[in-house]
């Protein structure tokens, strides 16, 4: 399952290149992108735990068994060096998965910017790192501090009503954030973009719309009833 962290932004004029707009199923595997205090844990119980991933290896990056994995979360914190980590494909896999340290890292430039570099426990050679590429590396959701106000989790999000001074607008079903000419490097100072799919008469229209998650716009978020109420310019819900 993906996390993701989201802090109110007031609003910042969005890029008019929608071709910068990174598109990610965030509620199928995380990015936390602010406010993570780590908290290292002792004994797990794979089969109780839920889990949280914070990176996905890609491919083998050196010599001595070292991974290049593209970070999913925006947080140097999740890297501490020695924390367990576990590998898995995806979540429902970790029940058979043994936990790994993970020994070192860095953050390299040039073509690479924004992703990590990872030196794992049991991977010693080039041979070694190509077994892992394409897991997932997870931690126990229980590491995740209690939100700041005016925070949500994406996963809580995702499925949300939208209304628009009490009208139906539609379902969010993705969140985007505006990211520079590398596709990767998130623009911080701009607004994150609920991806919603319109409604009317409760059906579905054919295109999505993207809508600012600007704080003046926002009366209430309720995750339990899973609903986002919105005052929001006009023009905004036009398709």
């Amino acid at each position: 399952m993906r996390w993701i962290l989201l802090k109110l932004m007031t609003w910042r004029q969005q890029p008019n290149n929608r071709n910068l707009l990174r598109k990610k199923t965030f509620y199928q595997s995380p990015r936390i992108l602010r406010g993570l205090f780590l908290t290292l844990h002792t004994v797990t119980d794979t089969a109780e735990t839920k889990w949280i991933a914070i990176a996905e290896l890609l491919r083998p990056q050196g010599r001595r068994g070292e991974v290049l994995a593209e970070p999913l979360t925006d947080l140097d914190e999740m890297f501490a060096e020695g924390r367990e980590i576990w590998l898995a494909k995806e979540e429902s896999a970790i029940v058979f998965a043994s936990p790994r340290k993970l020994e070192s890292h860095f953050f390299p430039t040039g073509r690479n910017a924004g992703r990590i570099v990872m030196k794992l426990s049991g991977s010693e050679s080039i041979n070694d790192a190509e077994t892992l590429s394409g897991l997932q590396v997870f931690i126990p959701a229980e590491e995740m501090p209690e939100l700041e106000p005016d925070t949500w989790y994406v996963r809580d999000l995702v499925g949300s009503t939208l209304f628009d001074a009490g009208k139906l607008v539609g379902e969010i079903v993705d969140v985007q954030f505006a990211v520079a000419a590398d596709g990767r490097t998130r623009l911080g100072d701009a607004a994150p973009l609920l991806e919603v799919q319109p409604l009317h008469d409760g059906e579905e229209e054919h295109d999505t719309l993207l809508i600012p998650l600007v704080a003046a716009w926002i009366d209430s978020v309720d995750v339990e009833e899973k609903t986002i109420r919105m005052n929001l310019p006009p023009g905004l819900t036009e398709a």
